[in-house]
């Protein structure tokens, strides 16, 4: 099945399957970084951490990351990853 997003810059992961989880995040990240979207708001739930550490590790291995840290509690917290993307230019 294919889903259309709207690129703006927020991604919540709950709609999706676990086992998806990690291939929509790149996909979302590779999308946004076309369309110059350079600051991205991950909700991936509190639950007991293995979502938040899924994607941190897909984001760890990107080149294009240039920061990643937890949502202040106002957005999300712990349950929230904000990420910083490089410009297209820099690669």
């Amino acid at each position: 099945m294919t889903f259309v997003l709207p690129i703006t810059g927020e991604l919540d992961l709950h709609a999706f399957a676990p086992a998806d989880a990690v291939a929509v995040v790149e996909d979302y990240l590779d999308e946004c970084r076309r369309r110059g979207v350079l600051a991205v708001r991950i909700v991936h739930g509190r639950g007991q951490g293995v979502r938040r550490a899924e994607v941190r590790r897909a984001l760890a291995s990107r080149g294009d990351v240039l920061d990643f840290r937890d949502a202040p509690p106002s957005s999300g917290g712990w349950g929230a990853t904000l990420v910083v993307l490089a410009p297209r230019e820099a690669e």
